[in-house]
Formats: C-alpha cells, structure tokens, sequence
C-alpha cells in the first residue's frame, strides 16, 4: 500500500478528517481528434501553486508547436487558489470549462492542461467547450482519484542523547519520518495537519526544549 492510501483507509473511503479532499491518484493523460484538432489532456496532483505552475510549463515545453496549452488548477494553499486560462482561445470557452470539470468533481490539490492542435476547422464556442471539458474528464479518469488530508513537513533534530527519545515519540504518533545520523541527528517526518502542533508541543516536553524544529506546511 502506498504512503498516500494511508492517508485513509484506502484510496476510496473518506478519511476520518474534517479536511480531507479529493485529489488526483497520479497522473493522467488522454487524447482523442474532433473535426481534425487534436486534443491532448494532462492532469496530475500538485499541492502548491509552485507545483502546478510547474506542471503547466512542463506541457507547455513538451508541446511548444501546440496551438494552444490551456492550464486550469485547483490548489488549497493558504488562501484557496483558482485559477484558468484560454491560452488564446475564445473567452470563457477553454479555460473555465477545464476548471468547471474540476469543481463539478470536487477535486482540489490538482492541475489540468489540455492541448490542442488546430486542425483547420473552426469549432464554435460550443464545440470548444464540450472538447477541452472532454478532455479534462478523459485526463482526470486517467489519473484516477484518491482522498488525501493536509500534511506539514516536520523537521526535528538533536543531539544523539535525545535521538531515542524523539524516535520514540515519532513512533507512537505512528508517523512515517527518515532519520538521518550525522553531526546531530535530523528526523524528517510527515505529519496530518491537525496533529501538528501536538506533536511539536510532544517533541518539545520530551526532550525539554532540546529539539530544533523546522518544518513546512504541504497541503
């Protein structure tokens, strides 16, 4: 089972978290032709506007002689960000309908872009909409879609004196984490948003104040 099922009990089954969502298993793509344009979807998972943006230059550069790469994202950072583009395409006829597929979905912490090549045939605002929503669909079934909860990244490190203690409290919150041993020792640990603070305030009494904490939000 992979790290992102144990976010719940599987990749199906809502998550006993008041914030969890629903976002992309993996990556997906799809493509199909209508009146000699050919459409290409690409969705994938991305948990920062950073993350998506990245994906979007991704296809982007992949396919530089598209007529158009039209990206749409969903990312629940810190505000909530929405965001579409026609890429050149009529207003309102490419951007929002990737988007619309998304929120009529639900899925957040995704992107999608579709690609299109002019095949010589105008399509008419209607026929714009029904492809690149069409694409977005086929793209997103292709990926699959899972429930995920918001994670922070964790850093912890102290001298070797506390490594025990700190392991220890890591492993009764049943987190997964990688110790690196070196000068100091570093845990590095991937933990439910709403558990956070609990467990840094746990971190803290156990070793009594000794731990050096860094860490990053990831939802």
């Amino acid at each position: 089972m992979s790290e992102d099922e144990r976010d719940g009990d599987g990749p199906n089954e809502r998550p006993d978290d008041p914030d969890a969502c629903r976002t992309l298993a993996g990556r997906g793509r799809a493509e199909f032709t209508v009146s000699g344009s050919e459409f290409v979807g690409h969705a994938a998972a991305a948990t920062t506007v950073d993350a998506a943006e990245t994906f979007v230059a991704e296809v982007r550069e992949a396919y530089p002689d598209a007529t158009h790469n039209v990206p749409a994202y969903r990312v629940r950072a810190d505000p909530f960000r929405e965001y579409s583009s026609d890429d050149g395409e009529p207003s309102g006829s490419a951007g929002k309908p990737v988007l619309n597929v998304l929120q009529g979905r639900d899925l957040e912490d995704a992107v999608v872009v579709v690609t299109r090549y002019y095949g010589g045939t105008n399509l008419g605002v209607g026929g714009l909409v029904r492809s690149y929503s069409r694409a977005a669909k086929a793209a997103i079934t292709d990926a699959g879609e899972r429930w995920t909860v918001p994670h922070e990244r964790l850093v912890a490190t102290v001298e070797y004196d506390d490594s025990g203690t700190v392991r220890g409290v890591l492993e009764s919150a049943g987190v997964a984490f990688d110790a690196a041993y070196e000068a100091t020792v570093r845990f590095d640990a991937r933990v439910p948003a709403r558990e956070a603070d609990a467990l840094r305030d746990r971190l803290r009494s156990a070793t009594s104040g000794r731990v050096d904490l860094n860490d990053d939000r990831e939802d």
